[in-house]
């Protein structure tokens, strides 16, 4: 269970984040639609405490995300256990982020065995299992470079996966792709959806949000505007702005 209350998030004079209620059930899917500086990637970057808050706070399974509340007041945890608590909430990229020098499978296994302190032989064989899921076994040898954007990805996703994170999050996973990839990287998201991990896509592939999400989230101006399933927001979307952004992309 993803909890978000009150998130404000400002840059300078520029407020992203104004008050941001957001409620992610276990085992479901959350899709963030919205336009560009909408707020979406910032909300993310909240949840997993990339980016320090205002006000407000985020609780996964009832746990603080980067703080410790004593009393009234929120204390920003040390970063080791903010680390810890990353560990928990997978995050996939726009661009990847693949470590470049590394194989295909080292990728994989360096974070579990670094950070969970998991057994190589163990983790080299969670790791296979996982690119074999993601139909990736035959290029455990291989590096980023020598990959497609869209098979990049779905190593970016396997590596997410390996932490066996609580959550995960999608900051625009098919946005850095060729068209003619969004399909395989899409496929895979869809594959995960139907085995009950927690998910907050943020995304403008409307065709999966109302295939995939159980919720679907329109943010405009650093706000939720509109929330509800995918057949009410839409197709009957309720909020002027919602119409306006689904008219130009649908």
């Amino acid at each position: 269970m993803v909890q978000v209350r009150g998130l404000h998030k400002s840059f300078g004079p520029l407020d992203v984040l104004r008050g941001v209620d957001l409620d992610v059930p276990s085992g479901s899917v959350t899709v963030v639609l919205g336009p560009s500086g909408s707020g979406k990637s910032t909300l993310l970057r909240a949840i997993n405490h990339l980016e320090k808050l205002d006000r407000g706070y985020v609780a996964i399974d009832g746990e603080l995300i980067g703080y410790r509340r004593s009393g009234d007041r929120l204390y920003e945890l040390k970063e080791r256990e903010v680390l810890r608590q990353r560990t928990g909430i997978g995050f996939v990229f726009q661009n990847f982020n693949l470590f470049p020098h590394l194989t295909v499978l080292e990728n994989l296994v360096e974070a579990p065995i670094a950070a969970l302190g998991r057994p190589r032989a163990e983790t080299r064989a969670t790791a296979l299992a996982l690119l074999e899921r993601v139909g990736l076994a035959d290029k455990a040898a291989a590096y980023p470079r020598q990959l497609s954007g869209g098979q990049q990805q779905r190593v970016a996703i396997a590596r997410a996966l390996a932490l066996e994170p609580k959550v995960l999050l999608f900051d625009e996973p098919t946005s850095a792709l060729d068209p003619e990839l969004v399909g395989e990287v899409l496929d895979v998201i869809k594959d995960l959806a139907r085995t009950g991990t927690t998910m907050i896509v943020v995304t403008h592939e409307i065709g999966f949000a109302r295939e995939v999400a159980d919720t679907v989230v329109f943010m405009d101006g650093g706000v939720v505007v509109e929330q509800g399933p995918p057949a009410e927001v839409l197709d009957r979307p309720q909020h002027e702005r919602t119409r306006a952004f689904l008219a130009k992309v649908l």
